[in-house]
């Protein structure tokens, strides 16, 4: 499956009793994203945690990086992977059954600023080149029946025509 690569900081969405953390891929938590997280915080479980990536989008869903970076624009949590959700551990589980699980949980919660992630199967050429034809970051292909001990295995495929979209 192929998925679009966005322009942003990537974050794990830990969730417990009405609360939420961001946490970095160096495991840092970010201090600030107050909103998204109070709203994170509202997802209807007991405990999750969310694979995702923050972004700033414009009015056509393309990712501003300095809008993020310098804390100016409204930040979306761009949820891509399920790894826990009420105290079970999905890891194991394929990739296509997290997203489904995902998809349903984020669908449910009517929030504005939490976006499930879409991926196409089979088709991921047609994907990149609508990608480069939009000056799009990439995408990223995932094995559906991976598990998420296999992440390692995901492959990044970057527009080498990509530019830095400012605002």
């Amino acid at each position: 499956m192929f998925e679009l690569k966005h322009d942003g900081f990537r974050a794990l969405a830990h969730i417990w009793d009405g609360n939420c953390e961001l946490v970095s891929r160096k495991r840092n938590a970010y201090k600030s994203f107050n909103e998204l997280r109070e709203n994170l915080a509202k997802l209807k479980v007991k405990n999750a945690v969310i694979d995702g990536e923050l972004v700033c989008l414009d009015a056509e869903g393309r990712s501003i990086f300095n809008e993020l970076l310098f804390r100016r624009g409204s930040p979306i949590f761009y949820a891509f992977d399920l790894l826990y959700l009420n105290g079970r551990d999905l890891r194991q589980l394929p990739l296509i059954e997290r997203k489904e699980k995902l998809r349903a949980l984020i669908d449910r919660s009517g929030l504005p600023d939490v976006i499930c992630g879409k991926y196409v199967e089979g088709r991921g050429v047609d994907l990149f080149n609508e990608v480069v034809r939009r000056n799009l970051e990439g995408v990223v292909a995932k094995r559906k029946t991976g598990t998420y001990a296999t992440v390692s295995g995901w492959l990044k495929i970057k527009n080498p025509l990509y530019t830095l979209r400012q605002q």
